[in-house]
């Protein structure tokens, strides 16, 4: 086993633990789904893919919704990195992935490099599409919020601590961030994958709020 296939396999099996027991969508799978989605638009691109690698593997490892002491959670990732064989350039630049790549109501910085945007968009594709839907009502259902609320007005121009705080629901979400994602991409090839995902989840919404409405 070379180097950079070790190392990745030691961050995937602690990955794994440190997800375990998550019921909210962030879990493992996602990992690996996001993991698999930045080679696929990292291919053919001029990019580090060690720290594409590390970057989407490690994405959750500090995530406010998951943790909530995150400089701890990021202490424990530059734990994980530091016996690795990488340049201290690699770490950082890991690591400011992870503090940028969150949604956060549209109020993040955008990253700047193009390791940053290939973990983005695959982290965002997630997000939408079939697998999209399904993650917004597990993450809805493990905080106990509605399905939906025709009473509750959709939110726009949030601050980052207003998107996480104030009340909403699963169908809300689409509109406050989902449905903007596409749009959102930062490159070609996310592009292209997120057209389809887009279009399945207005066609849902669509057929939900026909169905909500007594009209189906």
């Amino acid at each position: 086993m070379n180097q950079t296939v070790e190392i990745i396999e030691q961050t995937k099996g602690w990955v794994k633990e440190k997800l375990a027991h998550d019921h909210s969508g962030h879990d493992w799978d996602h990992i690996k789904r996001v993991h698999r989605n930045a080679l696929l638009i990292a291919k053919d691109v001029e990019v580090d893919i060690l720290v594409i690698e590390l970057a989407a593997l490690l994405h959750d490892a500090v995530d406010e919704k998951l943790f909530s002491d995150v400089e701890q959670a990021y202490r424990d990732v530059r734990a994980l990195l530091e016996p690795f064989a990488i340049t201290t350039e690699q770490t950082e630049h890991v690591i400011t992935i992870l503090r940028g790549i969150s949604f956060k109501g549209g109020q993040q910085p955008p990253l700047q490099t193009m390791e940053g945007h290939i973990v983005q968009d695959a982290d965002r594709l997630d997000a939408i599409g079939a697998i999209g839907v399904a993650r917004t009502f597990t993450y809805g259902g493990s905080k106990g919020h509605r399905m939906y609320d025709e009473e509750l007005a959709v939110r726009d121009h949030m601050t980052a601590e207003e998107y996480r705080k104030n009340e909403s629901t699963p169908i809300h979400h689409f509109y406050e961030k989902l449905l903007k994602l596409k749009d959102l991409m930062n490159t070609d090839k996310g592009r292209e994958l997120a057209e389809e995902r887009h279009a399945f989840m207005e066609q849902f919404l669509q057929q939900f709020l026909k169905e909500w409405n007594g009209l189906a």
